[in-house]
């Protein structure tokens, strides 16, 4: 039985058409010249400067963001990427020349980044305009074209940039796909150059496993439980009001957000009660995001149940759509709300005896997309660097580490796999090609066997 699209959705056959169209645009040459993307950077650049306020009331609409919010976590990202690609494109597309040892003489070598040719994208609906446009500002400045599949739970913020890029970007060479599962599905059954997707770990290994069908190389984010430390280093005033704060942000739906909290016996009776008035006081930030639908309210309700923890601070489901804040304290280790990634403001509290044992207790669990630590030690900065493995670390503070284009940005193990932002985001998005010059006009006979005992002496001493 033929399956009955809704409207929007791609079938495999025009999914197959799409991408051939595209590739048949890149096989042209012209998504390669650096005018073409230096224009569709500054065609980005344009985007969102001219619609920031369109984009914002999108975002209200599917997510309840407040204005600043937008600004900061959604359209200045993305812009920051689009500059930093614009002001290093140059460099970035320059050969890099290599050393050629003297057995190889006379010959010169290199490595030139090429595009790999047409790149997927797929974009989570908690970021639905950063994770659209900061991918593919590093996917048209490495010179490629694009496919960009925003997520169908932020309808509105997908209708708005549906309409808006092709205004901004080439439209032969980006194409904006709007749908749901069915067009993500018929999309994965194209052979794209390279795949990008944000999101769970679950439909992570359906992409990957799509991909594999043709060799498409991937970048997964996949979130996961992210932790954070509180030492007696720390100050806790400042570690609460920024745990709180980074947890009514967006509702706490972000793949980065701190999932839970490790802190030093020494320092947690200080730190609960500090974390305590913080978050009862969490309004004053002007967090007005939603929880995106009641699924997802119904799943971090039921995260509350059985945790056998304390609730310092109870909140959930508010009439308006939003979850007020939660903190759980010693909730149990075996427990849902300890064993399954938060994704909102839910946030559980555990005593440990030492910094030791809170890297102890995030190790034996699996690598996360980031990590936090509070404390003023040099020393226990260093210590945790060099005896944790995450995608990132943030010391100090929270989510700022993911900001900046000069920084990578990507998982490990289950967080993720690959990372983009900046420069290495335009190498995600490139190949780097080998190439080897030997002149024609020096091919000795020597340099062929059978080799001469002399000769043979000679090649082994040069190539040591």
């Amino acid at each position: 039985m033929a399956t009955t699209l809704a409207p929007h959705e791609l079938d495999t056959d025009q999914a197959l058409a799409l991408v051939d169209q595209l590739g048949a645009v890149f096989a042209t040459g012209r998504t390669k010249s650096l005018d073409w993307r230096r224009a569709q950077l500054n065609g980005l650049i344009r985007l969102l400067q001219d619609h920031e306020q369109e984009l914002a009331a999108a975002l209200s609409t599917d997510l309840g963001k407040p204005a600043m919010n937008c600004f900061l976590g959604e359209i200045s990202p993305p812009l920051a990427e689009a500059r930093h690609a614009l002001k290093n494109l140059t460099a970035w597309t320059k050969k890099s020349a290599a050393a050629v040892p003297m057995s190889f003489a006379p010959a010169k070598a290199w490595t030139q980044p090429e595009p790999k040719g047409v790149v997927l994208v797929v974009a989570p609906w908690n970021f639905p305009v950063l994770l659209c446009l900061a991918p593919l500002a590093n996917a048209l400045a490495a010179g490629n074209a694009v496919v960009i599949k925003p997520s169908e739970m932020a309808p509105a913020v997908s209708a708005t940039l549906a309409r808006l890029l092709p205004r901004y970007v080439d439209p032969e060479a980006v194409a904006i796909v709007e749908g749901g599962v069915a067009t993500t599905t018929a999309l994965l059954e194209a052979r794209f150059d390279h795949i990008l997707y944000t999101g769970s770990g679950r439909i992570g290994r359906i992409v990957l496993a799509a991909a594999a069908k043709h060799l498409t190389p991937v970048t997964l984010e996949l979130g996961g439980k992210s932790p954070a430390i509180v030492t007696a280093e720390a100050d806790v005033k400042v570690a609460a009001r920024r745990l709180a704060w980074a947890k009514v942000t967006a509702a706490g739906q972000a793949c980065v957000a701190p999932d839970y909290v490790l802190v030093e016996s020494s320092v947690r009776a200080a730190f609960i009660e500090a974390l305590v008035n913080e978050t009862s006081a969490a309004d004053r930030f002007g967090e007005t995001t939603r929880i995106i639908d009641q699924r997802n309210t119904a799943r971090l309700t039921g995260l509350l149940d059985g945790h056998g923890g304390i609730e310092a601070v109870s909140g959930g489901p508010r009439d308006n759509g939003t979850f007020a804040p939660v903190v759980i304290v010693d909730p149990d280790p075996s427990s849902k709300v300890m064993q399954e990634e938060i994704f909102g403001p839910i946030l559980p509290v555990v005593e440990v005896e030492s910094l030791h044992a809170a890297i102890d207790f995030i190790n034996r669990r699996e690598k996360p997309l980031a990590l936090y630590l509070f404390s003023s030690s040099a020393a226990e900065e260093q210590t945790v660097l060099e005896q944790t493995s995450s995608g990132s670390v943030g010391l100090n503070h929270i989510y700022y580490q993911t900001m900046l284009p000069e920084l990578p940005f990507g998982g490990i193990g289950e967080s993720g796999m690959g990372a983009y932002h900046g420069k290495v985001g335009f190498e995600t998005f490139s190949h780097r090609k080998a190439v080897l010059r030997k002149p024609a006009s020096f091919d000795p006979s020597f340099a062929y066997p059978p080799f001469s005992s002399v000769m043979q002496r000679m090649m082994r001493w040069m190539a040591r």
